[in-house]
């Protein structure tokens, strides 16, 4: 297990980015709950964000790809919209333990 941050080192609604030994993956913090996947579109395999810690579309109500707009839904990673609708994002399995959001599946 590995603690990633403190819930509230992400705004709610928000998203930030991390590395972890060249491996790339983002937490999306709404309503209190924190969803964590891996920073990779299911398209074609590039990072989502265009910016540091920008995951999320104008309103902050969906997961967006920076480079072809795909859209996906923030609690399950499905995408919505875009070249990769039907398909998903890795999410990685995650926990909040005193305040920290702790990773517990593999990433």
């Amino acid at each position: 297990m590995l603690t990633l941050c403190r819930i509230d080192d992400i705004a709610d609604p928000g998203s930030k980015g991390f590395k972890f030994q060249e491996k790339s993956i983002f937490a999306v913090r709404q309503r209190g709950e924190v969803y964590v996947y891996r920073n990779r579109c299911p398209h074609i395999g590039i990072e989502l964000n265009w910016q540091e810690d920008q995951f999320l579309d104008f309103d902050d109500s969906l997961i967006q790809c920076s480079t072809h707009g795909a859209l996906f839904i923030i609690e399950s990673g499905e995408c919505i919209a875009g070249p990769c609708h039907g398909k998903a994002l890795e999410q990685i399995s995650s926990k909040l333990e005193d305040g920290n959001i702790i990773l517990t599946g593999e990433f």
